[in-house]
């Protein structure tokens, strides 16, 4: 009998996972619709706040890194504190002075990421831990926005750089206005109408007349991580979710005080939250149910602070409350190993 050799192939039952390098470029690519289209309607201050708190960051990864003995070159390839520097700058006025974004995203690097071992070991999302440090020490340095309004801000080049490097002028309310978020608040408190707020020029159709359009691009981005399989779908859903059904149950009861759930999704950092702050797998829950009770949380948190709170937006202080909380979600709702009583 003649034999006859057959080619055999092993099955591929084993893939390469995706490393940090690759899923960092993968949210620099998804967030640079958002950046551009900040930079349209903020300017160029924009990509002054980007570049100090990229050069901040890498500095001080760098500096932590070798006082811990670890290397450097392949820690700062990955691009994580590239990341975090993004998301921190993207929360900032674009007249936010350069020392207040360097000190912001220093802390955020040193303490809430280094401190605690470096990427994969920090308990807090850092880009938030640092925001929150600044807000609180910096309140009145923080307090101003381009006034798209008016438009009162000189938009040349030379002037923007100039805020960033020096300040604003003595006289600041002759260059900044409030946020829709701020603004909003502003306006309740003082008894007027949601109605009534909302025919200002400041607001669009959906939330903020500018910040509607970012968080479109926020979406678009995240829907695009999302397809990806960059991150998973559990906490974008269910922080949207709470944020939409809190706001929509409030709205409901009287939508003369409580604005549209639309407006809590469009305006401010609700959606580049959801899609690229919250979904940081160091800080967040990691089981498929905690990761749901993580999101819904941080979403009705959002509300609460907005609404009741003392700052407009609270994005940062619902992000840190959650991730406090994920250690002890997660040990409640572990999933059973086979044959466990």
């Amino acid at each position: 009998m003649s034999s006859m050799t057959l080619a055999s192939q092993s099955s591929p039952h084993t893939h390469q996972p995706r490393g940090v390098t690759s899923v960092m470029t993968q949210v620099l690519l998804a967030l640079a619709p958002g950046i551009l289209l900040s930079v349209i309607f903020f300017g160029i201050s924009v990509l002054v706040n980007i570049i100090i708190s990229v050069v901040f960051a890498c500095l001080a990864e760098a500096c932590m890194l070798r006082l811990r003995g670890e290397p450097i070159r392949p820690s700062l390839a990955d691009a994580s504190a590239v990341v975090t520097a993004l998301l921190f700058a993207l929360s900032l006025s674009p007249l936010t002075v350069w020392w207040v974004s360097a000190l912001g995203i220093t802390f955020a690097i040193v303490v809430a990421k280094q401190l605690f071992g470096g990427i994969g070991n920090n308990p807090f999302n850092p880009a938030m831990a640092g925001y929150a440090f600044i807000l609180i020490c910096f309140p009145a340095e923080m307090a101003y926005w381009p006034d798209i309004l008016n438009n009162d801000i000189d938009v040349s080049f030379a002037r923007q750089v100039s805020i960033n490097l020096r300040g604003l002028p003595a006289a600041p309310d002759a260059y900044s206005g409030a946020t829709p978020l701020g603004r909003m608040q502003l306006e309740l408190r003082q008894m007027k109408m949601v109605p009534e707020i909302t025919s200002s020029p400041l607001f669009g159709a959906l939330g903020g007349a500018i910040w509607q359009w970012l968080a479109v691009a926020w979406l678009a981005g995240g829907t695009w991580l999302l397809v990806n399989k960059t991150i998973r779908w559990h906490i974008p859903v269910s922080m949207l979710a709470g944020l939409f059904v809190t706001s929509a149950f409030f709205n409901s009861m009287d939508p003369d005080i409580h604005p549209a759930a639309s407006y809590h999704l469009f305006t401010g950092g609700a959606m580049l939250c959801a899609f690229f702050i919250a979904t940081d797998p160091s800080s967040s829950s990691a089981t498929p149910i905690g990761k749901l009770l993580y999101g819904a949380g941080i979403g009705v948190l959002v509300y609460v602070i907005r609404t009741w709170g003392s700052y407009p937006d609270g994005i940062a202080f619902a992000v840190l409350i959650m991730n406090a909380m994920a250690p002890l979600i997660d040990y409640y709702t572990r999933p059973k190993v086979a044959g466990e009583k």
